[in-house]
């Protein structure tokens, strides 16, 4: 497995395009601890994002992740293009004639999605831990590493999408309609999602357990949006009569959900690329 993966890692940072993206997320990712900064005193109105608790153990572990999560699509973008740049330049047909079977194939892209999932899970980790300690009133221990949950959800989050974008590429083989493909099918699970919601079933959360079943739903289930959870929201939502008792902890139901999706996304990535005529 090492070698596939070195051969993998060998051909993205071989090429210019994907090289750059894939620095840029990830220094777009520490771009996270800028929020620290952000500061307004306007006369009697100050507004400081670090003093509102977003860095408070264990609430850092849900606002990063959550936050990070909307970085992934410019992994998105190296994982569509590490697969449309096997057909362009010839190198998966030249991969194959050396020897290299098409199940070995699947499985080298497959550790390129792990890998790049699970060093950005141990980015996003290290870093609340460094804004944590330096911004969070609470310090405990227990505290400290509760939620950690959280994590595992950003993992399989990142994971899922990143199978989801390998899929597609081999599914069109150019990156740019894989892209559009994922815009798409975006758009579409949204007015589905609003036809259930305001046509089918006005009155109900049918709508909720029809569509946690697609696929960038579930991924979507996972981290839920944290700003409710924050005192000062929740201050204001009690002035204004709102009141809410919304879960926001990992629905370990959609975790499930999502390693599903993921296998059916590698599985027909090797049944295509298995059928096609190279």
């Amino acid at each position: 497995m090492k070698r596939l993966l070195s051969i993998e890692l060998q051909k993205i940072w071989m090429n210019k395009a994907s090289k750059i993206l894939t620095l840029t997320y990830f220094i777009l990712l520490s771009f996270i601890a800028l929020i620290a900064v952000i500061k307004f005193d306007i006369g009697p109105f100050k507004f400081h994002l670090a003093e509102m608790g977003i860095f408070n153990f264990p609430f850092i572990w849900h606002f990063n992740t959550y936050v990070a999560a909307w970085m992934k699509f410019f992994l998105a973008i190296v994982i569509v293009s590490m697969m449309a740049n096997e057909y362009s330049y010839g190198t998966l047909k030249q991969n194959l004639i050396d020897g290299l079977s098409k199940k070995e194939f699947i499985l080298s892209k497959f550790l390129t999605v792990v890998l790049f999932a699970f060093v950005s899970t141990v980015f996003v980790f290290v870093m609340s831990l460094i804004l944590g300690f330096c911004f969070s009133s609470y310090t405990e221990f227990g505290i400290v590493f509760s939620d950690l949950d959280y994590l595992l959800a950003f993992f399989v989050k990142l994971i899922g999408f990143f199978s989801f974008c390998l899929f597609l590429g081999i599914l069109v083989k150019r990156s740019a309609f894989a892209l559009g493909f994922l815009l798409v099918w975006n758009i579409l699970e949204g007015i589905i999602k609003g036809i259930l919601a305001f046509k089918v079933f006005p009155d109900s959360n049918t709508n909720q357990k029809i569509m946690q079943f697609f696929p960038l739903e579930a991924m979507s289930n996972l981290i839920v949006n944290p700003g409710p959870r924050l005192s000062v929201v929740k201050n204001i939502g009690t002035q204004m009569g709102i009141e809410t008792d919304a879960d926001f902890s990992v629905d370990y139901f959609a975790v499930l959900i999502v390693l599903i999706w993921t296998f059916l996304f590698i599985y027909f990535s090797y049944k295509l690329l298995k059928n096609r005529d190279l």
